[in-house]
């Protein structure tokens, strides 16, 4: 590869890193305004709770007080909706324990578990150190199991 096609990829990925940048800040700043309209609920949740307690009448109180309930599931369904668009804009998935993992890995490193989609990601900017001695793949340090053909490491 010459110098100038060097210098045009960096550019090029630069510019991908700064779209996938921006675009993970923006859904970020959403799951904010989304996590303050929950603590408004949540205080006027406990104005509802006192006022029907000072009042004696917590029949007055309880239709609104499951309003800001509902909303509140509404607004937590939203958070997790932004989060899904915040993996699929990292190129990353979720294993079902916990781990965060690349889009093209086929076995989670930590627990082994065989993803069944197999989507590919275009690149990966992680630094890989580990190699698989079956596959000879590239792992994250400290995994278990090779994210590639499922072998313990």
């Amino acid at each position: 590869m010459s110098f100038f096609d060097k210098m045009k990829q960096g550019a090029s990925d630069a510019a991908k890193k700064a779209q996938q940048t921006m675009e993970t800040t923006r859904l970020k700043t959403q799951m904010a305004s989304k996590e303050r309209e929950i603590e408004k609920a949540y205080l006027l949740i406990g104005e509802c709770v006192y006022q029907a307690h000072a009042s004696g009448n917590w029949k007055a109180s309880e239709r609104d007080v499951l309003a800001y309930c509902d909303h509140i599931g509404l607004l937590r369904q939203g958070i997790q909706a932004l989060e899904q668009r915040i993996k699929a804009a990292k190129n990353e998935k979720e294993c079902r324990c916990g781990k965060i993992v690349a889009m093209d890995v086929r076995f989670c490193p930590v627990c082994g578990f065989q993803f069944e989609d197999f989507p590919r990601a275009e690149e990966t900017d992680e630094a890989i150190q580990v190699m698989c001695r079956s596959c000879r793949n590239y792992n994250e340090v400290g995994a278990k199991f090779c994210a590639h053909c499922g072998i313990v490491l």
